[in-house]
């Protein structure tokens, strides 16, 4: 039986070449399924896509989101290494109710993250967590489009559809 996977994605069109260096070194496997993104909205949340779509076309925000990334940490009992958004979130989670309107009035809150490291396929040593704290990341990135995403019995993630939500993209 096919698993379909489906989520909103956020995903990283500038500054990637850093975290694509440590996401290729670190976490080859999840690297070559899907490029560095803030997942917006999990597949749970979209069952709905008619309305979901019909929510984004209505989105027409005036700037893009902004988020600024603190340092790396480690999650899931160490296997894992992301970099959560210290800053943007209230931008993040209002877009988010955006999309889900009338689906899920209260969504609940998700942290906006990139992660380096999957704990699915990847596992942080003490020495990897420290070689990755030395790497320059990138620490303030913008959003302007939200991609909807499938995955197929955890093959590559493809991207289904796009849709600008800024009027104007002013970098």
């Amino acid at each position: 039986m096919q698993q379909t996977r489906q989520q909103l994605t956020l995903f990283i069109t500038h500054q990637t070449e850093v975290i694509e260096q440590v996401r290729a070194q670190f976490n080859p496997i999840q690297h070559s399924l899907i490029p560095a993104h803030v997942t917006l909205c999990r597949e749970d949340e979209i069952e709905q896509l008619d309305q979901v779509f019909a929510n984004i076309k209505n989105i027409k925000l005036n700037s893009q989101i902004q988020m600024t990334f603190g340092a790396v940490e480690q999650f899931e009992n160490g296997k894992g290494v992301y970099m959560p958004a210290k800053a943007g979130n209230d931008s993040f989670q209002q877009l988010r109710k955006l999309i889900l309107k009338g689906i899920n009035d209260s969504p609940r809150a998700l942290l906006p993250h990139i992660t380096l490291m999957h704990p699915r396929n990847s596992t942080c040593t003490i020495e990897i967590f420290e070689q990755i704290k030395s790497y320059p990341l990138p620490t303030v990135l913008s959003f302007y489009k939200i991609s909807l995403i499938t995955q197929i019995n955890g093959g590559k993630w493809e991207i289904i559809r796009e849709f600008d939500f800024v009027v104007s993209k002013k970098e």
